[in-house]
């Protein structure tokens, strides 16, 4: 079935919002998050930094809020 877009308009008729099933909204959200995500994989990997565990991160993490 084929989704149809609704739009809201202001007085002079142009186009200033977009309704969304909440469905669809929460999808765009979900992509958003995931593509988020790959761009900060890729970012990281492209810093040349090393690694470490991820137990190691997160005691450090702690360590500094103390």
């Amino acid at each position: 079935m084929a989704k149809v877009r609704q739009f809201v308009i202001d007085e002079r008729g142009v186009k200033v919002a977009v309704v969304l099933d909440i469905a669809e909204y929460e999808k765009l959200l979900e992509d958003l998050d995931d593509l988020q995500a790959i761009q900060e994989y890729e970012e990281a990997k492209a810093s040349g930094e090393t690694a470490i565990p991820l137990e190691q991160a997160l005691s450090e993490i702690r360590s500094h809020r103390k």
